[in-house]
């Protein structure tokens, strides 16, 4: 057996037979070939950012972090194509470089590309869809160790499911992704009380280019993001360093030593979560667009998240809010609440709708099973389907209703991984064991 091999938040540990480091898509096909003969499972993981057991591996782990390489850029069509294993990190100051962006993304640019897409990773903005709609081809190892290519012309089938696949299809190794001219966001914080910003969210979705807002339980304030898109040439105006060591402290640091002193003495949770939320303040800025999308985040948490429906958003944030109001909670960290366009990725949280995504967090320390079963259980009963990167407790029986094309996933799973080779203990739950399978 290997080190122990832990995600990001702490919540998630594997103890793998072997770890691969492959460089190249033909090393990964002889470690996909090699685990297949010694009946071992294998699964690729990437920054580990995953709160769910997604990636967990009891045989071979496999890291991509050696498939980072950009293989082409188009600065004309915008097509780029680079390595499965990539870091948004890594990835937008390369795309900045040559005058493009991605059109949208998370507020967290950790993950690898392939981890964002396969979990389904979003961002905020009506009028756009999560990471994975702008993907325009892949290059993944199949079960048998083949390399095959997919776009909307070539195997549409599994373009349509490997765009958000759960690493139950194959081994991303190259992503071709659309992007788009470099731009810049404007961005302003303001607080405002609870009520008003459930009134007005449908309206500050539409007519923001993105918008999102956090509210800390027990206080009776949000903060609202909103940005505004406008083109690379417009000078920028980022934050100052004295506002960004402020916010290092009072995000990090500060944060950090408010959350252990209600982990300690949890009767002072609430009182420091209204602290929290009134130290949020209202500023403006802009910078370039992945600038402002992604922000540290410095202290340790675990989390939940749903995409319902975005008819239902208002009802079901009142929902939570009754609950924690009318239970002893301890709840440190905020809900985040943003909106996102519908696309047509089978197993995308967004599929054939308009969303609103509701998450949930709590500090690492701190218990969380009880408020988790809530939201799940109120977000599920509004038509909720859990990122796939986050906490959740649900099976395929449960899932097979929430998504229209959850059982063509499967059967085409069925068809390529027949043995489970890419499945581990988190697909057994939310898919069903492959038919051939053993383990």
């Amino acid at each position: 057996m290997t080190e122990t091999w832990r995600n990001w938040s702490g919540s998630q540990q594997a103890r793998p037979v072997r770890v691969a480091r492959p460089a190249s898509t033909g090393e990964v096909a002889d470690a996909v070939k090699e685990a297949a003969r010694e009946g071992l499972r294998l699964k690729a993981v990437g920054a580990g950012h995953s709160f769910s057991p997604v990636a967990v591996a009891d045989g071979v782990q496999l890291r991509l972090d050696r498939l980072d390489e950009p293989y082409a850029v188009d600065t004309e069509s915008g097509l780029v194509t680079v390595g499965a294993g990539m870091p948004l990190w890594k990835l937008n100051p390369l795309l900045a470089a040559h005058g493009l962006a991605l059109e949208n993304m998370g507020d967290i640019d950790r993950q690898t590309v392939a981890g964002a897409i396969s979990t389904g990773t979003h961002g905020s903005g009506i009028r756009f869809g999560g990471i994975a709609t702008q993907v325009r081809a892949l290059e993944l190892v199949l079960a048998d160790g083949s390399v095959v290519t997919c776009s909307a012309t070539e195997r549409p089938e599994l373009f349509a499911a490997a765009r958000v696949g759960l690493g139950a299809l194959g081994v991303l190794t190259r992503v071709t992704l659309q992007c788009v001219p470099g731009y810049v966001l404007h961005a302003r914080d303001a607080t405002a009380p609870v009520a008003e910003t459930l009134d007005r969210m449908h309206e500050l979705a539409d007519t923001h280019d993105h918008f999102e807002f956090f509210w800390f339980p027990h206080s009776e304030l949000t903060l609202t993001r909103r940005f505004r898109r406008l083109p690379g040439t417009t000078p920028l105006r980022p934050i100052g360093e004295l506002s960004r060591r402020v916010d290092e402290t009072v995000s990090g640091l500060g944060f950090e030593g408010l959350n252990r002193l209600g982990t300690r003495f949890p009767a002072l949770v609430p009182p420091l979560t209204r602290l929290a939320a009134r130290a949020m303040s209202t500023r403006e800025w802009t910078d370039l667009s992945h600038r402002v999308f992604a922000s540290a985040r410095d202290v340790r948490f675990h989390e939940g998240e749903f995409a319902i429906p975005r008819e239902r958003a208002g009802e079901a944030l009142r929902e939570l809010k009754s609950w924690i109001d009318t239970h002893d909670e301890r709840v440190s960290f905020p809900l985040e609440v943003r909106f996102a366009a519908a696309d047509d990725i089978w197993l995308s949280t967004a599929y054939g709708r308009e969303s609103c995504y509701i998450a949930f967090h709590q500090y690492h320390r701190m218990p969380y099973d009880r408020y988790f079963r809530a939201c799940e259980d109120i977000l599920g009963a509004h038509g909720g389907r859990p990122h796939w990167g986050k906490t959740h407790g649900l099976d395929a029986e449960r899932l097979r209703p929430r998504y229209e094309r959850f059982d063509d996933f499967v059967a085409l799973r069925d068809r390529l991984d027949p043995a489970g080779l890419f499945s581990n203990p988190y697909l057994d739950r939310v898919l069903g064991r492959a038919p051939g399978d053993t383990a």
